[in-house]
């Protein structure tokens, strides 16, 4: 099919002569604000990393096949780096961050790659990729950039700790070679821009390169952000760790002495028996005590002669409310696929022998079995069971 397949080492090695030696790095050190440092570029490399996870696991609810894009490279380039490293017409998907960011990026895929995710998007099994890319295939595309870089949004919130949001993505077919300016397409394709390359497999069916372009200042933001989070997060560690607990005053607990009982008094307790016959003796002396006053509960005793009263005038208020009665033939679970290949003259085998009870359903609730007669020229049912 002529698909011009670019190792990374490849695209490595266009960056490379396109920066290294073009004459502009050795009259000096480049601009700070013209570039990325290698740290910057490694936390621009972390964010593509989690919202290309993300993206991977929607774009695999939507074509039905394995999905696995490698973990990304990041590097610097200009618009003749792109115009190299494609020799036929490919799909330029721009996403604008509407909210939390300010700017837009572009992926870029392969002419045969979106008509492959355009077949199993329609349900296809990923062949039918003859023919020019049509509206439909940009369309297709464009929902399923949608929701790919949805859930992308989604998780740079969490990153950054702020909402962002997208605009729906516009996809364009660009033969790079009869573009004449990458400003035409968005104004920070004029300079340097940040350029990050992933490997993308879906299946058996796709092993190719997907890039993804974002301008410096976007690029720089995102990074500050990260910094700014990173910060917060370990200044508040810093504070739970320095956290001391207010001392509590505790009063040293003050031990009784323990008292002797004082023993008894046997000749006490004799000459009160002689006076007093019959009774028994005091107690010896102790020292006093809290004591606690305990008594039984006492419940008024439910009246045995309580009989429930019938509101049958009450029932006369609802007798008229309609109800709806169902007779439940039987049921039985399909696939979708199944479903889909329902035609005049199918058959569906239910869960009921015939000759068993149907079931009669009130208002979605199981009341009753019966058995189904006709009654003239209509169906009907014979209560056999109530069920209790």
């Amino acid at each position: 099919m002529g698909d011009t397949t670019i190792s990374q080492d490849e695209i490595d090695a266009l960056l490379n002569n396109a920066s290294g030696d073009g004459g502009n790095a050795a009259a000096g050190a480049p601009n700070s604000a013209d570039t990325l440092s290698d740290q910057e570029k490694d936390t621009i490399g972390e964010v593509a990393n989690i919202s290309m996870g993300t993206a991977a696991t929607t774009l695999f609810s939507l074509v039905n096949k394995k999905v696995e894009i490698s973990t990304p490279v990041v590097s610097m380039a200009t618009w003749d780096d792109i115009v190299g490293l494609y020799e036929r017409p490919c799909v330029m998907v721009k996403i604008s961050y509407t909210r939390g960011l300010n700017g837009s990026n572009i992926l870029i895929l392969k002419e045969n790659d979106v008509k492959i995710i355009t077949d199993l998007m329609m349900g296809g099994d990923g062949t039918k990729v003859d023919g020019e890319i049509t509206e439909l295939h940009l369309s297709a595309i464009s929902e399923a950039m949608n929701q790919m870089m949805g859930s992308a949004s989604t998780a740079l919130s969490s990153m950054l700790n702020m909402t962002v949001d997208i605009s729906p993505p516009q996809s364009d077919l660009i033969d790079l070679h009869e573009q004449v300016n990458g400003g035409d397409i968005d104004s920070f394709l004029e300079g340097s821009f940040v350029l990050i390359s992933f490997k993308m497999l879906i299946g058996d069916l796709v092993d190719s390169k997907m890039m993804q372009l974002y301008p410096i200042s976007l690029a720089k933001e995102m990074c500050s952000l990260v910094a700014k989070n990173m910060q917060e997060d370990s200044q508040s560690t810093a504070d739970d760790m320095n956290f001391t607990p207010p001392p509590v005053e505790t009063q040293p607990q003050q031990q009784q002495p323990v008292q002797n009982q004082n023993p008894v008094n046997n000749n006490g307790a004799q000459q009160y028996m002689q006076q007093n016959p019959g009774s028994m003796p005091p107690p010896p002396s102790q020292p006093v005590q809290n004591t606690v006053n305990v008594q039984q509960a006492q419940f008024t005793p439910f009246a045995s002669n309580i009989t429930p009263q019938l509101a049958n005038e009450n029932i006369n208020l609802i007798m008229d409310v309609p109800l709806e009665v169902t007779v439940e033939l039987g049921r039985t679970h399909k696939s979708i696929k199944d479903i889909l290949e329902f035609a005049p003259g199918t058959i569906i085998e239910l869960n009921k022998i015939a000759g068993e009870p149907v079931d009669v359903l009130v208002n979605g609730k199981y009341v009753a079995k019966g058995e189904v007669v006709v009654i003239e020229e209509s169906f009907g049912v014979r209560i056999t069971e109530i069920v209790k």
